[in-house]
């Protein structure tokens, strides 16, 4: 093979033109590739870390703010931001490289987070949120794709496998940090919860300053427009239907506001899609990728096992703190199992699709297993020893793990090397939508029937000797449930732990027999995405790097360039010694 792939990235090749090992990547060592996903993963914990944290610690900040009634905008913003940004950091790294572009989403994500940890009230935070928000939505699709143009896609899982890991340490000590940085009424002389914040500041530091070393990929500019019409209508579409999501909850589905909402995204997206066909291949998201049954099955399945994975996981926490009585921040270690669980998942099939090759298998595996441990979680009650929950947590991590890294590599290996980017980013942004959709409807239906299933469970549990004795025993208790309304409402639970066992049982059997009918729903969810997951085609996986596979096109298309215009030199040179060459080799014309 030419020596124009070694040249076209030489600034990132192995030292003295060393060849590459086996296996790895025709431009980059193993241990490049290693020292270039230490920055990308530090990238990553960032986004991981601010959500996991944010768990624990934002009741505290809410309170200090004087907003609680507000917390949700914070949340809201830093999701619409978040969303909306990551098909553009996809697009816009195609076509302008994705150093600069990574760069600059740590950056902004510093900024945010110091300007949070600054905020002195709600309104603040969640407009320091969405800054935030901005600079996270490029952090997981630009690691991705960066990962597409370094490794071989047959390399590939192994290496994102790392990645989880990411996110899985980030489960475990956010929820530990966020606790003990809101359990500090100060820590050197600054309000403990903003330290939620300025923790990513030397962080980010740290990621900016790996990356700008080691990250130096070799970038083709091609000219092309901006499709901001589509970057337009894509937010017009997008923040009314992601604040409605959030908060048609508490403004009601079928008021004037949420149907507003619905009626202005809607339009928005239509002219979104109308805005991707006249933009063509420069769309934001080509609707011609979508023709690709792998990237269409890929981005259908994400959006599914988005809404799955965080509408059903988002009530275990829950579960945890009020049914089991665990602090927030034994909930968190508590959840190590499921993390345990995706590690396991994404090494292994990481493993194995770099040995055969392949790679479908996987993502079915996975969907039967989601789908199996739903089916279990709806069969854990009130009083289930908490090690069986444990193992059902290991069984959806396993599904997680063998799903959601091996479609990815699906993805990227179906498209061409220089829109790797923007498939990326449309698997991301389908999963993060359908984390928006899943969450807001299985709340939705949660707090929907939580009131009755709590209800029917006093009255049952209102006959039995035990729980008569307790309220003979506990009046002042018996007066605080009947304030609670029964438990009804989940804006503060505290009044649990208060309670004797006798008289707050029923309430987690309520609680118990409401998250049922979520991992029923989300069961059912599951099941279509396992259906939609067979119809993935298997493609052979490339043995060459997406940088690679670019560098090589190039060297064709110069050579084909050289090729013509040396067959055109060529060419005029024998047209005009035609005269001379018809002379000598035979008769001219007009002789006989």
């Amino acid at each position: 093979m030419s020596n124009a792939s070694t040249t076209a990235t030489a600034k990132a090749g192995p030292p003295g033109g060393a060849p590459a090992k086996p296996g790895m990547s025709a431009d980059f060592t193993h241990r490049q590739i290693l020292t270039i996903l230490a920055g990308l993963m530090m990238g990553m914990f960032l986004a991981a870390l601010d959500q996991t944290i944010m768990a624990t610690a934002t009741r505290t900040i809410a309170d200090d703010l004087n907003g609680f009634n507000l917390q949700a905008w914070a949340t809201t913003a830093f999701l619409i931001t978040s969303t909306i940004s990551t098909p553009l950091y996809g697009k816009l790294s195609d076509i302008y490289g994705r150093r600069g572009f990574f760069l600059f989403a740590i950056g902004v994500f510093i900024v945010g987070s110091m300007l949070c940890g600054l905020s002195q009230n709600m309104y603040e935070l969640a407009a320091f949120r969405a800054i935030q928000g901005i600079g996270a939505g490029g952090l997981m699709s630009l690691a991705l794709a960066i990962i597409g143009d370094i490794v071989p896609p047959r390399e590939r899982a192994r290496y994102q496998g790392f990645f989880l890991a990411v996110f899985g340490t980030a489960s475990v000590i956010g929820p530990i940090l966020g606790g003990f940085f809101a359990g500090q009424d100060t820590l050197l002389g600054v309000d403990g919860w903003r330290w939620v914040f300025y923790l990513n500041v030397p962080i980010g530091i740290a990621a900016m300053a790996v990356v700008a070393k080691v990250l130096h990929l070799p970038h083709h500019r091609t000219d092309h427009r901006i499709d901001w019409p589509g970057a337009l209508t894509l937010i017009i579409g997008l923040v009314p239907l992601l604040t409605v999501a959030e908060q048609g909850r508490e403004w009601g589905w079928g008021s004037s506001r949420s149907i507003a909402c619905f009626v202005i995204g809607a339009l928005g997206l239509i002219a979104f899609v109308l805005a991707e066909r006249a933009y063509g291949d420069e769309a934001l998201l080509p609707l011609r990728l979508f023709r690709n049954r792998t990237v269409a099955v890929g981005s259908t399945s994400s959006t599914i096992v988005g809404m799955a994975m965080f509408g059903g996981l988002m009530t275990v926490p829950l579960y945890l703190q009020i049914v089991k009585g665990s602090s927030p921040t034994v909930a968190g270690l508590q959840m190590i199992p499921f993390v345990v669980g995706i590690m396991a998942g994404s090494i292994t099939s990481g493993q194995l699709i770099a040995r055969t090759g392949r790679y479908r298998i996987f993502p079915i595996i996975g969907s039967v297993l989601m789908a199996t441990s739903l089916g279990l979680f709806a069969l854990v009650g009130a009083d289930t020893p908490l090690w069986k929950t444990m193992l059902v947590m290991v069984l959806m991590g396993l599904g997680l793990g063998g799903n959601m890294q091996p479609m990815i590599t699906a993805v990227q290996n179906a498209v061409s090397p220089r829109e790797i980017g923007v498939a990326t980013s449309s698997v991301t942004f389908f999963r993060s939508m359908g984390g928006t959709l899943g969450t807001a409807i299985f709340l939705s239906v949660l707090f929907n029937v939580l009131p009755d299933k709590i209800k029917g469970a006093y009255t049952t549990a209102a006959s039995t000797p035990a729980f008569q004795q307790a309220v003979a025993a506990h009046p002042d208790q018996a007066r605080v449930l009947q304030q609670s309304q029964g438990g009804g409402a989940l804006s503060d639970t505290s009044f649990l732990t208060r309670l004797a066992d006798a008289m707050a049982h029923p309430f987690k059997v309520g609680f118990s027999d409401s998250i049922h009918i979520v991992y029923l729903m989300a069961l059912g969810v599951m099941i279509i995405g396992l259906i939609v997951v067979l119809f993935l085609p298997e493609i052979p996986l490339a043995q060459r790097s997406a940088q690679a596979q670019r560098a090589v096109d190039q060297q064709a298309a110069e050579s084909a360039a050289a090729t013509a215009a040396g067959a055109g030199a060529v060419g005029t040179d024998a047209d005009e010694a035609v005269p001379a060459s018809a002379g000598s080799d035979g008769p001219a014309p007009g002789r006989g």
